[in-house]
């Protein structure tokens, strides 16, 4: 006889792992079908020359004792557990420009990040101060944000239609400013008159709020919630990708693998690309104009990343990022570049070990990569669990766009490829075959402030035992992500109770200071 689940989540990343591991902390029956042979989605890392890499977690926001993706993953059980460096408190990240020595950093802690900005615009101080009111007025009206389940949401079409890249302009005419407060864009795919202030909001003001990058990759944040699901009953498949569903009377039944192995659910969750799933349901009858939202929805832009290992005790660590741009507008532009403008800007991170010394061992820099540019290889699949070979004509187009990336690097950081013993490539097909989007899209679906109504895509699904969950549900980043999650477990577990369950076991919390710091 088969094996008969509560719940069956598709697809483990954050999405995924913080859904499977709260219900299995209620007590349902839960397991998790994965494709890949590793578990975390964006979460995922890889070693090269035994340096481990991360494929999208770069850094953290929100993790310092009380703030609110710690209290999250304190609920989780895995807070205390995470191995984490905090990151340079007066410029955590440092915004710059060909030709301008400047580093203009974000700091953390509100108040320091105004101050620090001040420093480099001492006549820009109360437009500074606008945009960072602002960013956390937008922030505490999402009740989520601060775990408050009694408050309903407050915004309204005005507010979700309100665009980033005009608030700045609202809170300074001047032109590098400007650029500054817009220059950590990559984090969320942002697009000039497009992109809603919301976006921006909750996405830089958890760094604002503490910055941490994971000692040895990000990856420990899904080994940790799959030990927390495995200790609460659940269970966990790898080289399971799920190819059909069986439907009937309105009901998802079960989910057939591509091994030809078939399992039973009460109820489904999905955390894969909503298209995937419409593509899933198939012939089943469903409304036209919800197929319509999510066919339609426009997928972000993907990325090209470069790894790159350094000989050793040659590069010093450096314990921030940095956001670069040939120039003020590239900052906006970046996006929009035409294939021999390549890249416009990137940003570049390193990487964390445990007990770092004074020397960086890697470091990663990642860009906007349009899909149309990795389109020929378009019919190649190639990941650990299926692999297969692109070709030549790949691997030359890969190495083409690593000599451009290095030749834009070497002009902030001079003569780097002395430096250098070893790189390796990402493109837009990596993604797409690891994370499942259809076009490599780094952040899920484009939100839009001239359409703010359309941004929204809820939890359930017309199939009713069958919800969502993930990056293009609500928000994405390891916050938005966490919260989307907390929404879809809401539809089963109520959002009042969840939410209730979620602040008392924060409030019960040991009150020692310093569950963790520098490593």
């Amino acid at each position: 006889m088969h094996e008969s689940f509560d719940i069956i989540v598709i697809g483990s990343g954050l999405g995924g792992l913080v859904c499977a591991t709260i219900l299995a902390k209620e007590g349902f029956h839960v397991l998790v079908l994965e494709k890949n042979n590793q578990y975390g989605g964006n979460l995922q890392t890889f070693v090269r020359d035994r340096c481990i890499f991360d494929t999208g977690v770069h850094y953290i926001g929100g993790l310092e004792k009380g703030q609110n993706l710690y209290q999250y993953f304190h609920y989780l059980g895995i807070a205390e557990k995470l191995r984490l460096k905090r990151m340079d408190r007066n410029g955590f990240d440092k915004v710059t420009f060909d030709d301008d020595p400047t580093e203009y950093p974000y700091a953390q802690g509100g108040a320091n990040f105004v101050d620090q900005l001040s420093h480099h615009f001492p006549d820009e101080r109360k437009g500074i101060q606008r945009f960072y009111a602002k960013m956390k007025e937008v922030c505490q009206s999402f009740p989520l944000y601060r775990l408050n389940a009694e408050e309903t949401y407050q915004w309204n079409e005005d507010t979700l239609g309100l665009k980033v890249s005009d608030v700045i302009n609202e809170c300074t005419s001047n032109p590098k400013l400007r650029a500054v407060l817009a220059g950590t864009n990559l984090l969320y795919a942002g697009v000039e008159n497009k992109t809603p202030f919301y976006v921006h909001a909750l996405s830089v003001n958890s760094y604002i709020e503490s910055a941490w990058r994971c000692v040895d990759g990000g990856g420990q944040l899904a080994k940790l919630l799959i030990q927390e699901l495995h200790k609460h009953g659940g269970k966990s498949l790898k080289y399971k990708e799920v190819v059909r569903f069986h439907i009937e009377e309105g009901l998802l039944r079960s989910v057939a693998t591509s091994d030809g192995k078939i399992y039973q659910a009460t109820s489904f969750i999905a955390n894969i690309d909503p298209k995937k799933t419409l593509d899933l349901i198939g012939d089943y009858p469903i409304r036209k104009s919800y197929a319509n939202h999510i066919r339609q929805a426009e997928h972000t832009i993907s990325s090209f990343s470069l790894y790159i290992v350094l000989k050793p005790k040659r590069v010093p660590y450096l314990n921030k990022n940095y956001y670069h741009f040939r120039d003020e507008a590239s900052v906006w532009n970046n996006i929009r570049y035409a294939p021999e403008d390549w890249p416009m800007g990137y940003m570049v991170s390193m990487n964390a070990k445990r007990n770092q010394g004074e020397w960086a061992e890697a470091m990663t820099v990642f860009t906007y990569m349009h899909y149309d540019e990795v389109k020929q290889w378009a019919h190649t699949h190639n990941t650990v669990a299926e692999t297969g070979d692109r070709g030549n004509g790949y691997e030359q187009f890969k190495q083409e766009k690593t000599e451009i990336m290095l030749n834009e690097l070497e002009k902030k950081f001079p003569n780097l490829r002395e430096h250098i013993q070893a790189t390796y490539v990402s493109t837009p097909l990596t993604y797409r075959d690891y994370i499942g989007s259809e076009t490599g899209g780094m952040y899920g679906f484009v939100k839009d402030a001239n359409h703010p109504l359309k941004n929204y895509l809820p939890p359930r699904t017309k199939i009713k035992n069958l919800l969502l969950t993930g990056q293009s549900v609500n928000m994405h980043g390891i916050l938005g992500v966490t919260i989307s999650a907390v929404l879809t477990c809401a539809e089963l577990l109520g959002k009042s109770y969840l939410l209730a369950k979620i602040n008392r076991a924060n409030q019960s919390e040991s009150l020692t200071v310093g569950a963790y710091g520098n490593i």
